[in-house]
């Protein structure tokens, strides 16, 4: 996403987002408040997508910033208030479009998330910001945006061990990584450690190409895409070169002790109780450890069970350990996704008699 101001003749380094001053220092003669016009064309991203059929996405913006002037005319948006309205709209409007051209879709509740509702002064009250748990790259805010994402992060401020389950979508991973990257740069932890069972695919590691990272790749691509919104690409390739974060598939991690790190096993459901226990108990001083899982996407050969939720039962009780149950009012994906889940529910309900 790029950004081109003509104020100061500067590029803020995004790709699909321009902003170009037209009119400044219009003096409001009542008020003694300085207005300024701003043209704002949306690329990367179809406007249409961004601004909602018959503009509904974009009723809902005007909403948000009452005391600003927005006219859309095709991809071009023309904004009219204060130097300082303008500078929140400017940058949760690149978040917008910059989401839309990631993700090709916009949820109500993703929109209300990064257009927010609170005021500038709100903002430098750090009102709004407060519970931002990564400022990631392109101007990204990631913070938890369900209730059941905030109890995971009160959860791994409270506790050194969290289970998290839930489906797909619930944002369980993205929010587990943007805890983990939030502990590294508040040094908290040395390193972060990214670990997930290599079953999906149904081969063997030693078969594919490549060195260990390479081999592990496909396995953990989501958990790579989390890192890059979040960490400047170089500062990422320094970690992964330098070991700061570091990619450890699950059949390695026996025998190491993981201390002053920040670790995260992802796709649990995909482990067994054995796998399970070994990994747990590498656990060293001054660490957090997050599991997450899904427990209705287990892809384990058949007749080998999976691990995870007879371990979360045993656990659930035990102190220093907390359980984070997420369902499908967490999902921030596109909508359809939930009715998907919910009617495979109820084709997986058993049965009755």
């Amino acid at each position: 996403m790029e950004i081109e101001g003509a104020k100061h003749g500067a590029t803020f380094g995004a790709q699909n987002y321009r902003g170009r001053e037209t009119v400044a220092g219009r003096r409001n003669q009542q008020s003694k408040v300085t207005l300024i016009e701003k043209l704002i064309t949306i690329t990367g991203a179809d406007p249409v997508e961004v601004l909602g059929a018959n503009d509904a996405n974009l009723r809902i913006i005007r909403g948000i910033f009452p005391k600003l002037s927005i006219i859309a005319r095709g991809d071009t948006l023309k904004v009219s208030g204060t130097d300082e309205d303008i500078t929140v709209f400017e940058e949760r409007f690149t978040q917008l479009v910059e989401h839309m051209a990631r993700y090709n879709e916009l949820p109500r509740k993703v929109l209300d998330d990064i257009m927010g509702t609170s005021s500038p002064a709100d903002r430098e009250n750090g009102g709004e910001d407060s519970d931002v748990l990564v400022f990631g790259n392109a101007g990204l805010r990631v913070k938890a945006r369900t209730r059941n994402q905030q109890k995971l992060v009160e959860a791994t401020e409270a506790s050194d061990m969290v289970f998290a389950i839930g489906p797909a979508g619930t944002g369980k991973t993205y929010t587990a990584v943007a805890l983990a990257v939030r502990a590294l740069k508040e040094r908290k932890v040395r390193r972060i450690v990214l670990t997930r069972p290599a079953v999906e695919a149904g081969e063997n590691l030693g078969f594919l190409p490549g060195d260990l990272r390479e081999k592990l790749d496909p396995y953990l691509q989501p958990l790579y895409d989390a890192l890059r919104e979040m960490i400047p690409a170089s500062k990422l390739a320094d970690h992964l070169d330098e070991g700061v974060i570091q990619i450890a598939p699950l059949a390695f991690m026996r025998g190491r002790t993981l201390d002053h790190a920040f670790v995260i096993l992802d796709e649990a459901q995909n482990a067994t109780l054995p796998q399970l226990k070994m990994f747990l108990t590498r656990m060293g001083r001054s660490a957090k450890f997050v599991i997450t899982g899904d427990v209705t996407q287990v892809d384990l050969p058949d007749r080998q069970p999976s691990g995870l939720m007879p371990t979360v039962a045993m656990l659930r009780d035990v102190e220093g350990i907390t359980v984070v149950e997420l369902d499908e009012k967490d999902v921030i994906r596109h909508e359809l996704v939930t009715k998907v889940l919910k009617a495979f529910r109820e084709l997986e309900k058993p049965t009755k008699q």
